[in-house]
This record gives C-alpha cells, sequence and structure tokens, in this order.
C-alpha cells in the first residue's frame, strides 16, 4: 500500500508539520529553527560518526560549542528576536539528546518562556521509552529517531558499542538491544501522542536491503514520516562510498510503501540556525550533501 507523498502526516499533526522545516517541504524554504548544542554526551558509538567542536564542518555531530541551558536560552532570546519566522527549537546533540539531562532543563526553560514553540529532539532511540513522560513534561511535539538496521547482525557492522544503564555492549549483542529499544520507543512516543519521524543512514553496502523493513516496521510503530539520508563517509566508515543519487531515489522509492518520504534534508549542524540550508556553505562535506537533496 503505497502511500501519497505526505500519506498519513497531513491531519492528527498537521498543527505541526505544516510549519516544521523537517516536517515539510513548504516550510522547508520559509520557516526557520534553532538548534541548541547543550548535549555533548553519547550513549552509543556508530562508525561514521565524529563528534567535534568546528567552527566551518557542516554536518551532524558537529557544533561550535556546547552551551548550558541558561545559555541555549539567551540564544534563543536573541534569534527569537531577529528573526520572525523562527518556529522550531530542536536538540540535536552533538551528541545523543536523551543522553544527557541538560536537554531537559533547556527544553523546560524554553518552553517555560516560549510555549509557542514547536520543541523536537533528535535520538538514537535507547533511552526513548523511558523518557517519554519527561518529554512531554518539557513540552516536546516531535521526535526524530534514527534507525538504521532491523537485523543485528547488520547492526553489529555499524555500532561499535552500546552503553547501556552503566553497560557497554557490543557486536550483535549491543544492536539487538538498541533495535528492540528504538521500535519500543517509537511504539510508546507514538502512543503518548507524540510526532515521529524515523531517519536512516543510507549505507549501500551494509543497509540497503534492511530499507523496506526499517519503514514498515516503523509505520507499524506509529511513525508517520521516513527521512532517509546518505552517509557521510568518515571514522570507521571514511573508505565506505555514498549512495549515488539512483541508489537514494531507489530506497525511498521502496520505503515509500510503508512511509512518506522526507526528500530534504540537509543533514545540519547541531547548533544550525535559520531557515534550513541558508547557513554558510562551501565545506566539502556540505557540497557533497547538497548533490542529495533532490534526490
Amino acid at each position: 500500500m503505497k502511500q501519497e507523498r505526505w500519506g498519513n502526516i497531513g491531519s492528527k499533526f498537521a498543527h505541526l508539520t505544516s510549519v516544521h522545516p523537517c516536517y515539510n517541504e513548504k516550510a522547508h524554504f520559509t520557516t526557520a529553527r534553532i538548534h541548541l548544542p547543550v548535549a555533548p554526551r553519547c550513549n552509543i558509538q556508530c562508525n561514521y560518526c565524529i563528534r567535534k567542536l568546528d567552527k566551518c564542518e557542516h554536518r551532524p555531530g558537529v557544533s561550535g560549542s556546547i552551551l548550558n541551558p541558561q545559555e541555549a536560552l539567551i540564544r534563543v532570546d536573541r534569534y527569537i528576536k531577529e528573526m520572525p519566522n523562527l518556529r522550531v527549537v530542536g536538540i540535536a546533540g552533538p551528541g545523543e539528546s536523551l543522553a544527557n539531562e541538560e536537554t531537559f532543563v533547556t527544553l523546560g526553560l524554553v518552553h517555560d518562556k516560549y510555549p509557542e514553540l514547536i520543541k523536537c529532539v533528535a535520538t538514537n532511540g535507547l533511552l526513548l521509552t523511558e523518557n517519554v513522560e519527561k518529554l512531554i513534561e518539557v513540552g516536546v511535539t516531535s521526535v526524530t529517531v534514527t534507525i538504521n538496521a532491523v537485523d543485528p547482525d547488520i547492526g553489529a557492522r555499524i555500532y561499535s558499542f552500546v552503553r547501556y544503564h552503566d553497560k557497554t555492549y557490543r557486536g550483535v549483542e549491543g544492536a539487538k538491544l538498541l533495535i528492540e529499544n528504538q521500535f519500543l520507543g517509537v511504539k510508546r512516543a507514538s502512543e503518548a501522542g507524540l510526532n515521529i519521524k524515523v531517519n536512516t543512514v543510507l549505507i549501500p553496502e551494509i543497509n540497503f536491503e534492511q530499507i523496506k523493513e526499517i519503514a514498515r516496521r516503523s509505520h507499524d510503530s506509529g511513525a508517520t514520516l521516513m527521512n532517509i539520508i546518505p552517509l557521510i563517509p568518515l571514522n570507521r566508515f571514511e573508505k565506505e562510498r555514498a549512495p549515488d543519487c539512483d541508489e537514494l531515489t531507489m530506497a525511498r522509492t521502496i520505503a515509500e510503501e510503508f512511509l512518506p518520504q522526507f526528500r530534504l534534508c540537509r543533514q545540519c549542524r547541531a547548533d544550525a540556525v535559520g531557515v534550513p540550508g541558508m547557513e554558510p556553505c562551501g565545506s566539502p562535506v556540505q557540497q557533497r550533501v547538497t548533490e542529495y537533496f533532490h534526490a
């Protein structure tokens, strides 16, 4: 049952998706968002991820600095005055949002002062189930969960380790724990009324064959939208190739049988601000990502 392009995200969450640049194609070009880099720590290690402080590199996991919650609120104060089209406040690292208590403190401060702004977080999903109520308490309405595999054997090739409640898991054991928690988290969060988007990093030789099942299980768990993004070859995957445009298009077409596909993701920094894509460009990574915007 192939979904219409925006399928089932229109009615229940229309008040959110219509103005969220990461959920709506029109809003993507008109609505400003701000990412608050208050979450430096991470509880898993993806083989394609390098977290760093950097002023120029344009990709996830990168921020110019780490802010504390009060500094983050001051940043929102500044940009809400400068950008009348600012509608969304998000936390997307540079580590794992839900592994940092600063995430909840920051969102609570922002929600108290600006209840009209949309609050969202990006997460790997490991701790989502146990934090659903806390997210709702601080005003979060939208959650993006990155799910890269359904098969633990494939997941073991993507993740070096999973750190869960002070214990480190590796290989298939760690991947299995992460995948189970991800889909359970999507289900619980959806049942609680949160709007769930699933991100998947496409790694052609590793998880291409997983795409259909990721989409199906995500849909069945309550997700409303999927965003398949190209691998940026880094870290242990620096020699893996990024998908070409045809492969990215094919993956999205396969997944669209179950979930509408968002095709404009800019793979933003953890401290991005403004209308997506309006930040300074020119880095090799940003140029490579640009090739995929309309694939």
